[in-house]
């Protein structure tokens, strides 16, 4: 084989090297994604059912409710537009209050719960998760606007 031709063979096993290894990069960033769906697009059926994806918004006053053991907690999320019913088992994080900011990660079930896995509450006043604030702006409801969501009831 002359140089020539040894040369174009490792070229060519080099570039089926980064290839594959593209190509599973890819695979696991896909499959690690989870997307950001706000109660009015699940409303509308845009979500995935059975896929992991997160939801965010505001907790509707007065939705908070244990079941059961009490540990399983349900609750409602809106946009101010459309409300979600979010059940989750585990404990709330210490922020987690009705009328402020929340994101949970989960599952939408066939009746239209969320089932959620993982709940994260906003860390103080100023603050709400990007895809929530934007969400809540493209509803026409600015981010500190509904005086109902306000102040959260002291606990």
């Amino acid at each position: 084989m002359k140089p020539r031709h040894k040369r174009m063979l490792w070229i060519v096993a080099g570039l089926g090297a980064l290839a594959v290894a593209a190509t599973l990069v890819l695979n696991a960033f896909r499959s690690n994604l989870v997307f950001f769906y706000t109660p009015t697009q699940i409303a509308d059926g845009e979500a995935p059912k059975g896929k992991t994806f997160r939801i965010g918004g505001l907790v509707v006053p007065e939705s908070v409710a244990r079941v059961g053991d009490g540990t399983t907690v349900t609750f409602g999320v809106t946009d101010n537009a459309k409300t979600v019913q979010v059940a989750y088992t585990g404990i709330l994080p210490d922020l987690f209050r009705e009328g402020r900011g929340v994101v949970a990660q989960g599952t939408l079930e066939h009746d239209g719960t969320f089932k959620a896995r993982e709940v994260l509450a906003k860390h103080d006043e100023n603050y709400m998760p990007p895809e929530a604030a934007e969400a809540l702006e493209r509803a026409g409801h600015p981010v500190g606007a509904p005086a109902q969501f306000q102040q959260a009831p002291k606990q």
